[in-house]
């Protein structure tokens, strides 16, 4: 009887020892797959006219008052497929000014006039609600930061240092960086992004206002959140895989969460 309480003893304490052996793994395997669900995601990519500093309210609100002057309407539509990047439309608000009158204008002067009202604007923009918020997070979490515009790099790199954020991005993508005629909605900006950061198109969500951003971003087959301001809240948004009216409405974490 004594052999048989012994063995009995023995075996319970084997089926112990597999069990918390078995547990063990059980719960290493769940720290893992947790810390690659964390780790999916590996960068960001950011808009910057719009997105980053709202350059586009600005620019309509000069050409409204230039073409009020004039007793016509500035057409939001058709200014409206030139946001975000040149690829869909060859607009140009001057031109149509000029052909909607019947007679020449000073071309150039009139686009120097625009510029002028709009930069002295956006001049007084701050960093859009729920951005800095984003930055801040993200390299708390190590993801990789980078800006992808259709604008040049000196208008880009020039506003991001006024807003004291230029140092957050590790890469900037600029117009100057691609073929002509190949800013969005072209997906060239972002393939080259994600190129230079070494991320696949899995590992990155991109943050966009305008629907020329939207649609390239989808070419290059990333992850697309829209943050439509004010100008591109009135456009047609389509294929975006969120739509946010501000970054503040939902955390980096929130997102992530989201996403993964």
């Amino acid at each position: 009887m004594l052999r048989k309480g012994r063995r009995l003893e023995h075996l319970q304490s084997i089926a112990w020892q597999l069990l918390r052996y078995n547990l063990a793994a059980m719960t290493s395997e769940t720290v893992l797959w947790t810390r690659e669900a964390v780790v999916q995601i590996k960068a960001l990519i950011f808009d910057f006219d719009g997105l980053i500093l709202d350059t586009e309210t600005p620019d309509v609100h000069a050409w409204q008052n230039i073409y009020s002057e004039y007793g016509v309407v500035f057409p939001l539509e058709s200014w409206g497929q030139i946001i975000g990047g040149m690829g869909a439309s060859k607009f140009d608000a001057a031109i149509h000014l000029q052909s909607l009158l019947g007679y020449p204008l000073d071309l150039e002067a009139l686009q120097e006039r625009q510029n002028h009202i709009s930069h002295s604007l956006v001049e007084q923009q701050s960093i859009l609600p729920g951005v800095l918020d984003y930055l801040r997070e993200a390299k708390q979490l190590n993801l990789k930061l980078a800006i992808a515009s259709s604008s040049p790099h000196s208008w880009v790199e020039a506003h991001a240092k006024r807003l004291g954020i230029f140092e957050y991005f590790g890469k900037v993508v600029c117009s100057e960086d691609v073929g002509i005629g190949r800013t969005k909605p072209n997906p060239d900006l972002f393939l080259l992004v994600l190129d230079q950061l070494k991320v696949q198109k899995e590992e990155a969500i991109v943050f966009e206002d305008s629907p020329n951003g939207v649609k390239a971003a989808k070419s290059a087959g990333i992850f697309v959140v829209a943050v439509p301001n004010p100008v591109t809240s009135l456009l047609s948004i389509e294929n975006a895989n969120l739509i946010l009216t501000s970054l503040s409405d939902l955390s980096l974490t929130d997102l992530l969460d989201k996403v993964q």
